[in-house]
């Protein structure tokens, strides 16, 4: 949970690193010997990392990246409390991008409270996914501020959805998306199979899920997965720039843009027209939206303050 738990041998706050600066939150996973794989204690981390992005005034745009070679390879099993995941999740020995990732665990065996193999009851897997993987993907499309995914390598299973999960997505000529549930004859969880149709339409989505091939980061974009694909080394930079334009617009409108895009394929016509008239009426009550409007009156750029 949130607070100061502690993860093989290190701090999570030092697995999940995080700075804020020109109104830029940048939240960093810090598990490059093990390409990202996520923990329980950094999931919490991070959810509580994204909830308090929301909340903060002076954050106005969030970037999730990582470090090495690695975005994030799932959820990992081996460390902290919260149980495994299926959404990715390092099996024992398993190759995942080259790597091999994971200890030996036997079934039965207790792993932060949950049990692991042939000694699973009823409910176990769902609950897990439930309070794990999918309250992570939940706080990513529910955060008020824009997210924006610096995909730096790998990313798989969980850490796949992850970035889809994310407003924008620039992504590394290196990096790589796996849907890696197949191959360990899984259903893909973590959100997997609402947001790829979404995003690339039912028969695309079923082709990387039913094969579970690598997909480069030109193909990731080809597809509309990926905003932009760039050099490894202009990456970050191009990052910061996308976020920090975020970071002086019109604050709360890119919030509830975000709301009514994210909706917009769950309802019918009536109702996303109904929600958007209601957002343009609480959008007028800020001082941004009179800021905006005033300086096209007076024929000069908009100063937005996120207010």
């Amino acid at each position: 949970m949130p607070g100061s738990p502690r993860v093989s041998g290190n701090s999570v706050e030092s697995l999940v690193l995080h700075a804020t600066d020109n109104q830029v939150r940048r939240i960093t996973l810090n598990r490059p010997e093990a390409l990202n794989a996520i923990t329980p204690d950094q999931r919490e981390r991070i959810i509580t990392l994204l909830a308090e992005a929301s909340a903060d005034p002076d954050v106005r745009a969030v970037v999730l990246t990582g470090t090495g070679r690695g975005f994030c390879t799932g959820a990992d099993l081996r460390g902290g409390a919260g149980g495994p995941s299926a959404a990715g999740e390092r099996r024992a020995g398993e190759q995942v991008g080259g790597e091999r990732v994971g200890g030996e665990r036997r079934a039965g065996e207790q792993v932060g409270g949950e049990r692991v193999g042939a000694d699973r009851v009823p409910g176990d897997v769902a609950r897990t996914i439930r309070l794990g993987a999918q309250r992570l993907i939940a706080a990513v499309l529910d955060c008020e501020k824009p997210v924006i995914a610096a995909v730096n390598g790998t990313a798989a299973g969980l850490g796949a959805h992850l970035a889809f999960a994310c407003d924008l997505v620039l992504a590394a000529e290196s990096a790589r998306f796996i849907e890696v549930f197949v191959r360990r004859g899984l259903v893909p969880d973590g959100g997997g199979a609402y947001l790829l149709p979404r995003l690339i339409g039912p028969q695309r989505a079923k082709e990387l899920m039913f094969f579970g091939d690598a997909l480069s980061a030109a193909d990731a974009e080809r597809l509309g997965l990926v905003n932009r694909v760039l050099r490894d080394d202009e990456l970050d930079k191009t990052a910061r720039e996308w976020a920090e334009r975020l970071a002086t617009g019109p604050t709360r409108a890119l919030a509830l843009t975000k709301q009514l895009v994210n909706a917009s394929l769950d309802t019918d016509r009536a109702t996303a027209f109904a929600a958007e008239a209601a957002a343009q009426e609480i959008n007028m009550t800020t001082e941004d939206a009179r800021e905006g409007v005033a300086s096209f009156v007076e024929r000069r750029s908009a100063e937005f303050r996120g207010r």
